[in-house]
């Protein structure tokens, strides 16, 4: 019998658009952009399951909710993709890159920046939890399947206290009812191409800086050198 850990009081701690199971179970199920049958899910030996649509704030959330309950071990990522933020790859990106500068390093969603959890918060995360992805599954009983799979794999609780982190709503993400509703995916693409553009200028503007100081270097050395030409020749003339 593997050892267990009572989940931080209250636990889950985050509101948003899940069910929970039995609290000691170890796999956290995320539907990502599926609607599935969460509780079904749940009975059938998952700890919690819901969708994760936003690729910043629904990421937290499934954090806050993992890292304050020791006993989960596996996230299995199901259901289909969200288009533009594209929450599953960068879920996956943050779990095995972690985070610069506040962004996920290696994500591809329109706005993959974690601004509410701590580096010791996804550390925590990383070390407790193993990834498991059969994503574009929407088959309730194949996800059944893979749930009882993993209990069977049960390392048992992570040797750590429950840790507990406040996730703030952000600018982007509405909350109703507890469900985090993400900004369309065409809005999301447009905002990761003004983003490539902005790059984009900023690169132009550096190479134009950098053209302008060569053009301007050599305006100044032909200078410099007609100058001491002359001075030369006025010097040899006068001799």
């Amino acid at each position: 019998m593997v050892d267990k850990k009572s989940p931080a009081s209250g636990w889950p701690i985050s509101k948003g658009d899940f069910r929970s199971g039995d609290a000691s179970n170890c796999v956290a199920v995320v539907t990502m952009g599926s609607h599935l049958d969460e509780q079904g899910i749940c009975d059938a030996g998952a700890a919690i399951c819901g969708s994760c649509k936003t690729e910043n704030l629904g990421i937290e959330k499934v954090i806050a909710n993992v890292i304050s309950n020791p006993n989960i071990r596996f996230i299995l990522c199901v259901g289909t993709e969200v288009k533009g933020h594209l929450s599953a790859q960068t879920m996956k990106a943050l779990h095995k890159n972690g985070v610069k500068e506040g962004r996920v390093v290696g994500a591809e969603g329109a706005i993959p920046y974690i601004e509410n959890l701590k580096d010791d918060a996804i550390k925590r995360w990383q070390e407790q939890t193993s990834v498991v992805d059969i994503m574009e599954t929407e088959d309730n009983a194949a996800i059944k399947a893979k749930v009882a799979e993993l209990k069977a794999k049960d390392p048992g609780a992570f040797p750590a206290d429950p840790l507990v982190v406040q996730v703030k709503e952000a600018a982007g993400a509405e909350e109703a009812g507890g469900e985090v509703r993400p900004m369309s995916g065409e809005l999301a693409l447009i905002h990761t191409r003004m983003k490539t553009i902005e790059r984009m200028v900023t690169d132009i503007g550096y190479r134009d800086k950098f053209a302008a100081g060569v053009y301007s270097g050599k305006i100044e050395g032909l200078m410099i050198g007609l100058v001491v030409s002359f001075a030369l020749l006025g010097f040899l003339l006068m001799r």
